[in-house]
């Protein structure tokens, strides 16, 4: 990648039906249907509204053999009213399911969390060794296990290759195996290298139809273990087309900034070749939001080039919050801040990058009492925005900076989604003291709208908690109550407890794992039950759903 200038990564091309993916195709748009895979007719429904609304690709869950094989009377029965749009499976914990749908559909997502390994039950071990490797399995064992997945995952490639059938290794932090936490850990490094496993024995197999995930609700850890899998993959000569996306973001407002800045921020990396939008919302309304995304990336496309030079000093793998000066409660170990406007109270110097000369890097650092304000007029912000961090690392320059920018968009939603890309790129790098946010329209953004705003990226890019964060996934045919009902029932209970993170998962498959950074956790046990978890820990199971959310309250409370 080119830090500064936008330049989408190149990777090889993967046949997906008559919807290519990868190279120099547009970065495709995809979504998950929430209705049971076994009602044709409502899956078929969904899926039309799903197509119209902007899918390139749509995905059922089928969590058994007969949702496998009834993926066949869906591809037939949308075939027939006209509608060629692939279809992909997903499958957990059954590697017997998905040779059954490799035949009937065009993709086929797995897990390596739990395609062949055990399903975890151990918890990463604090005895690691300096490389973060924890010895409890011998290497035999584990050589063992890799073999085991070697045999069935060769099996299952064949089927895709005599079907024409592509494959997505889709890796999902929370969910790893035990074998790969009990060397790793769950952590980024974990999740590349349960990729990675998969990814290799593709290559010895000449399996070219690959598509990849590694996705987290955790904007930061999905951001770094992308950036880790595309380094790793580079130094194999491996160059498979990404699909990303945030687990569980949510709903709403939050949902949108959430997955805007995860998504936007690779983007911006020029890394994607397809994204998916994860919200707790019917998913016809995914679509506008991910288009949204990638118009404001594609914007980009050829924009006058950047002068800048990378400070050795940074590590886009681990960056680390720049270390500025405190100017009041502005930088030091403050909290990145929020303001509408430039705040009297403090000098602040507004500066574009061609500002940012010797002269003026010598009165920053002279004049301690100073903040500089970014802002940029080239259409690529970020890019100009890393410049001038990158400038001021290189020159030891400790200076607050507070990024602002002005937009002018007529709707909410665009405003929202460009502002959480703009400056949660720049936060997740490590780089800010605070933001200004501001709108032409003091009508159509006025200073709440703004404000929330500016919190929720901020919190979006783990850089500031202000309040309850719900890590809710958008539902799918395993979903085990109403999701959007609940959400809003949860909600209304909690949404003053400020600083937690609550999780909101329908079924097990997404629900103490994918839910990893929550503090409690409201899973679907069986149809109309609910388990209620702390952490990662089950603490009441099989509750009636009518009583669940008071004895979740009750439950926060209690700790």
């Amino acid at each position: 990648m080119d830090y500064f200038n936008y330049r989408r990564r190149h990777s090889t091309v993967v046949k997906i039906g008559n919807t290519p993916l990868g190279g120099n195709c547009p970065i495709r748009i995809q979504s998950m249907a929430t209705v049971s895979t076994m009602d044709t007719d409502a899956a078929v429904n969904q899926a039309i509204r799903m197509i119209q609304s902007g899918a390139e690709y749509v995905r059922f869950t089928a969590q058994g053999e007969r949702e496998a094989s009834n993926l066949r009377n869906i591809r037939q029965t949308l075939t027939k009213h006209g509608y060629d749009t692939p279809l992909v499976a997903d499958i957990h914990f059954n590697s017997n399911v998905a040779d059954k749908a490799a035949i009937h559909v065009e993709k086929v997502r797995i897990n390596p969390g739990n395609y062949v390994d055990k399903t975890r039950k151990i918890k990463p071990q604090p005895n690691s060794d300096k490389a973060g490797i924890n010895k409890l399995q011998t290497d035999n064992t584990y050589a063992n296990e890799l073999h085991k997945i070697r045999t069935r995952f060769t099996a299952f490639l064949k089927i895709c290759r005599e079907n024409n059938t592509a494959v997505r290794i889709g890796v999902n932090h929370g969910s790893l195996s035990d074998r790969i936490v009990s060397r790793y850990g769950d952590t980024p490094e974990g999740m590349v290298e349960s990729c990675m496993e998969f990814l290799r024995i593709c290559v010895e197999e000449k399996f070219d139809e690959i598509v990849i995930s590694v996705k987290a609700s955790n904007t930061v850890v999905m951001i770094r273990t992308v950036r880790l899998l595309v380094r790793t993959m580079d130094a194999e000569n491996i160059h498979f087309p990404l699909h990303l996306g945030v687990t569980e973001a949510g709903d709403g407002e939050d949902g949108r900034i959430k997955s805007a800045v995860g998504i936007g921020t690779l983007l911006v990396d020029g890394y994607g070749d397809t994204i998916r939008v994860s919200l707790s919302e019917e998913p016809e309304a995914e679509m506008p939001v991910a288009r949204k995304i990638i118009q404001h990336i594609t914007t980009l496309a050829n924009h006058p080039k950047i002068e800048a030079i990378v400070s050795p000093k940074y590590n886009p793998i681990q960056p680390v919050r720049r270390k500025s000066r405190p100017v009041g409660n502005i930088g030091g170990n403050n909290p990145p801040v929020v303001f509408q406007r430039n705040n009297p109270d403090v000098k602040m110097i507004p500066l574009t990058y061609k500002d940012l000369d010797d002269d003026m890097i010598r009165l920053l650092k002279t004049d301690k009492s100073t903040i500089a304000v970014f802002d940029s007029s080239h259409i690529h912000y970020i890019g100009e925005g890393r410049a001038f961090m990158h400038r001021l690392l290189e020159n030891d320059c400790d200076v607050p900076v507070i990024f602002r920018r002005e937009y002018d968009d007529t709707d909410i939603e665009t405003v929202q989604i460009k502002a959480a890309i703009d400056f949660g790129t720049l936060l997740t790098d490590g780089f800010g003291d605070g933001i200004i946010m501001c709108h032409k329209n003091n009508t159509l953004c006025d200073t709440k709208m703004l404000e929330n705003c500016m919190y929720s990226i901020l919190q979006a890019a783990r850089v500031r908690i202000s309040k309850t964060e719900y890590i809710s996934c958008p539902g799918c045919g395993r979903t085990l109550f109403d999701l959007q009902k609940t959400i809003a029932r949860i909600k209304s209970a909690t949404s003053h407890l400020k600083g937690l993170k609550i999780g909101i998962m329908g079924c097990i498959v997404n629900g103490p794992g994918e839910m990893a950074d929550a503090d409690y956790g409201y899973v679907g046990a069986r149809r109309g039950h609910i388990s209620l978890y702390r952490g990662r820990t089950c603490i009441l199971k099989n509750i009636p759903e009518e009583e669940a959310v008071t004895k979740l309250l009750a439950l926060i409370n209690n700790n």
